[in-house]
C-alpha cells in the first residue's frame, strides 16, 4: 500500500507541474463553467441517474442467473453487493474491482474461485453488449452528420472485435482446456507467469460459460447485458442533453453519444483513487472537443457531471447497503490484492 500511494503522490505532483508549466497556455473561462454547471437540466441528469442505478438491478438479476446451477439465489439478495462493489471502485479505484466477486461469495456462501469465475465471464458479456450496441449506433449515424466516415470505420472496428469475441468465447466453450494448454506454452515462451495467468484466466472463461445451464439462459443473460448497456449509453445521452445552453450537446443522437462513452470507458480502465476521477474528466472533455465542437467549458461541466450520474451517484446508495448489509468497505475493498493471489493460484 505504501508503495502505490508513493506513485499515486508522483503522479499527482506530474500533473500539478504540467499544469503549471502550461498555465499560459490554458484558456478556461471559469464563469462560463459555473454558467454551465448552474443551468443544467436536472430533469434529464434525474433520468440519467435513475438508468444507471437500474442497471444495478440488472446486474444482480444476470449474476443470480449465471449461479442458479449451483444455488438458487433471489436476485434482491445480490443487488446491495453490487452497489457496495462499484462504490469501492468509485472510491479506490480499479484496482477494487474485484471486491465485487469477494462479497458476492460471502452473501451468497460460495467459493471465492467460482465467483471469480462469474466475474470473468460477466465481464466479457459486458465487452460483447457494449461493442454490439456500439458498432450498430455507429453503423446507422446519418451521413449528413460531421466525422460519418470515422464512425462507420469505428462503428465496423468494434463489430469486427464483436465477432472476435465470439468465436474466442465459442472455442473457449468447446475446447477450454486446449485453448488454456496453447495459451499457457506460446505466452510461456515470453514470461513463464504471463503464461499460467492468462491460461488460468481461459479456464475460468470456460467454468463461467459452464454456468449457463441452457442457451435460454445464454439468451437472456445476453438480452440483460444488452438492455444495461443500452440504459448506460442512455444515461450519457441524458446528460449531454442536460446541457440545454449547448447546441452541440443538446442536440446529440443516441448513435453519436456512443463515441463519447467509448471515451469513458477507455479513460477509466486504469482508474486511481481520486486521480482518476480528473484524468477521466480530461478523456470525456478532449472527446467533446474533438468530436462535437463543444466548447472546452461545456465539454469539461458536462464530463464532470457524467463522472456524478455514472459513478460518484452511486456511492451515496453502496454506503447505505454497506450499512445494512453490515459491510466495512475499505477492508473490503483491499481483499483485492488476496482475490489476486488465490485467482493467480488457481
Amino acid at each position: 500500500m505504501k508503495k502505490r500511494n508513493a506513485i499515486f503522490l508522483v503522479i499527482l505532483i506530474a500533473l500539478a507541474v504540467t499544469v503549471f508549466l502550461n498555465r499560459g497556455r490554458i484558456h478556461f473561462d471559469w464563469s462560463a463553467f459555473m454558467l454551465q454547471l448552474r443551468t443544467v437540466s436536472l430533469g434529464h441528469l434525474a433520468a440519467g441517474i435513475a438508468l444507471i442505478w437500474g442497471t444495478f438491478w440488472l446486474r444482480a438479476w444476470r449474476w443470480s442467473i449465471f449461479i442458479s446451477p449451483t444455488k438458487k439465489v433471489p436476485f434482491t439478495r445480490l443487488v446491495g453487493s453490487q452497489f457496495i462493489g462499484f462504490t469501492a471502485v468509485a472510491l479506490f479505484g480499479r484496482l477494487a474491482d474485484l471486491t465485487r466477486p469477494y462479497l458476492l461469495a460471502k452473501r451468497v456462501d460460495l467459493s471465492l474461485s467460482s465467483q471469480v469465475a462469474v466475474y470473468t465471464i460477466e465481464r466479457m458479456f459486458d465487452l460483447a453488449a457494449a461493442a454490439i450496441i456500439f458498432s450498430t449506433a455507429m453503423a446507422v449515424t446519418p451521413k449528413g452528420l460531421p466525422h460519418h466516415d470515422l464512425f462507420v470505420r469505428v462503428g465496423l472496428g468494434s463489430l469486427v472485435v464483436t465477432v472476435a469475441i465470439a468465436v474466442f468465447a465459442v472455442s473457449v466453450r468447446i475446447a477450454g482446456g486446449a485453448v488454456a494448454a496453447f495459451a499457457r506454452t506460446t505466452i510461456g515462451r515470453l514470461s513463464k507467469p504471463a503464461g499460467e495467468s492468462f491460461a488460468t484466466k481461459v479456464l475460468g472463461f470456460r467454468d463461467g460459460l459452464n454456468t449457463l445451464a441452457s442457451f435460454q439462459d445464454f439468451l437472456l443473460v445476453l438480452a440483460i447485458s444488452l438492455t444495461m448497456w443500452g440504459m448506460i449509453g442512455g444515461a450519457y445521452y441524458e446528460t449531454a442533453h442536460a446541457f440545454v445552453r449547448t447546441p452541440e450537446l443538446a442536440g446529440l443522437t443516441f448513435s453519436r453519444t456512443m463515441l463519447l462513452m467509448a471515451a469513458s470507458i477507455g479513460g477509466g480502465l486504469l482508474t486511481l483513487p481520486i486521480i482518476g476521477w480528473f484524468t477521466q474528466i480530461a478523456a470525456m472533455a478532449a472527446a467533446m472537443q474533438a468530436f462535437y465542437g463543444a466548447p472546452i467549458e461545456a465539454a469539461t461541466a458536462c464530463g464532470a457531471l457524467l463522472l456524478v450520474v455514472t459513478m460518484l451517484s452511486i456511492v451515496p446508495v453502496g454506503l447505505i447497503f454497506a450499512q445494512i448489509e453490515q459491510v466495512s468497505l475499505k477492508p473490503a475493498a483491499i481483499e483485492h490484492e488476496a482475490i489476486a493471489g488465490v485467482d493467480a493460484a488457481e
